[in-house]
């Protein structure tokens, strides 16, 4: 049998949940992540932005998440993250606001604006506790009170789920996760009882895996990504070494202007601080 595609790839990821073909799959693992937070079931989603040939992973400007919307008219957005591009809680604020003042026209009534939702699947642990499935809304802090039920965040962190994590009898959100995070093909069995929604998602991924072209812009997206992540885990790197060498060039001046204070000529603070004769006569101004 060929190796299996990584489904958590984004561009994978939208290829088997954000299709036109496969838009009952979408709309499965939606009422799944619903049911666990205790909201209602939806019986329809439109894509607004399904999977086609201009997805193209080559391509760093595509947009790879999902968006929908449902018979309501709210608005849901679907983001699969393989890497920490850190700073997630304001990436997923900023772009969730995008989305919720993108729906007005300049002149439209505050009233038109529908509920947006946003959930994030993340391939790294981001919130400090042993929940896979966070959410978060909008209320008062004492007593609970919804100031809007327009915000609703979602955060299933994949990481979370480990060896001791068992599928849910007569299926769940969370066979739906171990599917993504890999699960054997030998375990899809118990993973697809009662769930023949999820059989369609792996069917998909089996096709996608034996499809040559797929695997070329597979790979692309992946080499993309491994890059991507590699430049940012560089920067804070660079970052930390840049704040102690700043760090460090701070204690040298705080030693020369106690130095000062006590008197001592430049050239002998020079050689003790290592700072130059012009940055300490910089010190005295």
């Amino acid at each position: 049998m060929t190796e299996l595609l990584d489904p958590r790839n984004d561009f994978l990821f939208k290829r088997i949940f954000g299709s036109d073909e496969n838009r009952d799959v979408l709309l499965t693992f939606l009422n799944h992540t619903f049911a666990e937070a205790g909201k209602p079931q939806l019986t329809e989603i439109i894509l607004l932005n399904p999977y086609t040939d201009k997805d193209a992973p080559r391509d760093k400007q595509s947009i790879l998440d999902i968006r929908a919307r449902t018979s309501e008219g709210e608005l849901i957005n679907v983001e699969m993250q393989l890497f920490n591009k850190y700073d997630t809680d304001k990436r997923t604020l900023f772009y969730w606001s995008k989305q919720y003042a993108g729906q007005l026209q300049e002149g439209q009534s505050y009233k038109l604006l529908r509920k947006c939702v946003t959930i994030n699947i993340l391939n790294y642990s981001f919130l400090p506790n042993d929940q896979y499935h966070n959410v978060y809304h909008l209320r008062e802090d004492r007593t609970g009170i919804s100031l809007s039920d327009d915000i609703e965040l979602h955060f299933l962190e994949l990481p979370k789920l480990d060896h001791r994590t068992v599928p849910m009898e007569g299926g769940g959100l969370v066979n739906w996760l171990l599917f993504l995070k890999g699960a054997n093909p030998s375990q899809w069995e118990v993973l697809t009882m009662n769930e023949p929604v999820l059989k369609k998602a792996m069917n998909t991924l089996e096709f996608l895996s034996q499809d040559r072209e797929a695997r070329l812009q597979y790979e692309a997206r992946q080499r993309y990504l491994h890059d991507e992540a590699s430049m940012i885990e560089g920067a804070k790197e660079e970052g930390k070494a840049e704040g102690k060498a700043e760090g460090k060039a701070e204690s040298r001046a705080e030693i020369a202007r106690n130095m000062l204070r006590l008197g001592l000529d430049v050239d002998i603070i020079a050689k003790a601080s290592g700072l130059s004769e012009a940055e300490i006569r910089a010190l005295q101004l």
